[in-house]
Order: structure tokens, then C-alpha cells, then sequence
């Protein structure tokens, strides 16, 4: 469990250090994302991303386990 939390706690760090690279690239804004704009309110549901980054962690997750 502890190995475990360590490689999720190193994924997150990358993940975050890489974040303004991957934005550039289109991560966050990719087609089937839902915004909603009403007002001065923006609601955003980033769900196409949630699941590539689902698949991404989860293949590299597998890789480590292995």
C-alpha cells in the first residue's frame, strides 16, 4: 500500500509540473468536455479528458505492477 501511494503521489507531482505543457497540447479542452456559461458562472465538466487521463494512469499503473 505504501508503494502504491508513493508512485500516485510521483504521478501527481509529474502531472502537475507537466500541466501548462499539457493544456498546450489541447488536454483540458478536448471535444466532449461540457462547459456551461451563464452570467459571470462557468461551470466545467472535463469528462473526454477524465477518461484518457483514466486510461493513461491506468495502463501506467499496470506497467509499474507488472
Amino acid at each position: 500500500m505504501a508503494r502504491f501511494l508513493i508512485v500516485l503521489g510521483l504521478v501527481l507531482l509529474v502531472a502537475g509540473l507537466l500541466w501548462p505543457y499539457l493544456t498546450k497540447l489541447g488536454l483540458g479542452r478536448l471535444p466532449g468536455d461540457i462547459v456551461f456559461t451563464r452570467g459571470n458562472t462557468t461551470i466545467y465538466v472535463p469528462i473526454m479528458t477524465s477518461i484518457i487521463l483514466s486510461i493513461v494512469l491506468s495502463a501506467l499503473l499496470w506497467l509499474i505492477g507488472r
